[in-house]
């Protein structure tokens, strides 16, 4: 493509990169990337992908911006406390980069919205705080053949992983996780969570959401990236695909989202 000065400007320091140059960037320009959560996780994930240049960006949220979010959630400001989160983010993003696309989708994902809804992007990102939505990201996504980035925290602890079990060769969540746990006992908003925390991990799912786009590096697909902030460690476990998983097994019994209670109305902390 034909990029204008003030492209070859702002992405300078993409361009001359040899992993990602002119064709790279095209690349990130025609895409399309879902992220789910405009919160803690979802919020550094916006900036760092708006920033890159991802053409088109949906977010899927159904939550308004209140004080008690601001101490990590770096997208919205004080400014912006009763506005819709999506509303909130698609003013953020156009002051970033005022060439990307923002579709704002201020709802909750559910069964009957999931796979309509994921069908219309390459690649989704899930920042979701809770099970329910972890799990049915995770089945949809599978179902649509698109791949997902999903991060989570708690506390002072991080996790990171790509699920492309579509493809036949890695694991998806069920795999890493199991069936969808009952009601824990404790939330995010129970035990509390580091700020910071929510920075880091969002900034690396941003670098596999890119990764994942421009079919560079090493994928997380396969591997579960775990980090303790509080001994600033990180660690990675090689993770197998589950020949028994109800969604990618070889004995699947997951064939659609309507038979399943994914507890929707549940607020439940993901890690």
């Amino acid at each position: 493509m034909d990029f204008s000065d003030d492209q070859i400007d702002r992405y300078a320091r993409h361009l001359v990169l040899p992993e990602i140059g002119e064709e790279g960037q095209a690349k990130l320009l025609n895409a399309r990337v879902l992220v789910i959560g405009a919160g803690g996780l979802g919020s550094p994930l916006l900036l760092y992908l708006a920033a890159a240049g991802i053409g088109t960006l949906g977010i899927v949220d159904d939550d308004e911006v209140d004080l008690s979010n601001l101490q990590r959630q770096v997208l919205h400001d004080t400014a912006n406390i009763g506005m819709a989160k999506v509303e909130s983010a698609r003013r953020r993003i156009a002051e970033i980069n005022p060439e990307v696309k923002v579709e704002a989708h201020s709802m909750r994902l559910t069964p009957d919205n999931a796979l309509d809804l994921i069908a219309r992007y390459d690649l989704v990102a899930d920042g979701s705080d809770n099970f329910p939505t972890r799990y049915l990201a995770n089945d949809a996504c599978y179902l649509a053949k698109k791949t997902l980035v999903s991060a989570a925290i708690m506390r002072f602890d991080g996790q990171l992983s790509t699920y492309k079990a579509h493809e036949g060769k890695t694991p998806c969540y069920r795999c890493l996780f199991g069936p969808q746990p009952g009601d824990p006992k404790e939330s995010c908003a129970d035990v509390g969570v580091l700020g910071a925390l929510a920075g880091t991990l969002g900034a690396l799912q941003a670098n596999e959401v890119v990764k994942e786009v421009l079919g560079i590096g090493r994928s997380l697909a396969g591997e579960l990236l775990l980090f303790d902030s509080l001994e600033t460690t990180f660690r990675k476990v090689s993770v197998p695909r589950d020949p028994g998983c109800a969604l990618c097994g070889s004995q699947a019994t997951i064939r659609d989202l309507q038979t399943l209670d994914y507890r929707t109305g549940a607020a439940l902390c993901a890690v």
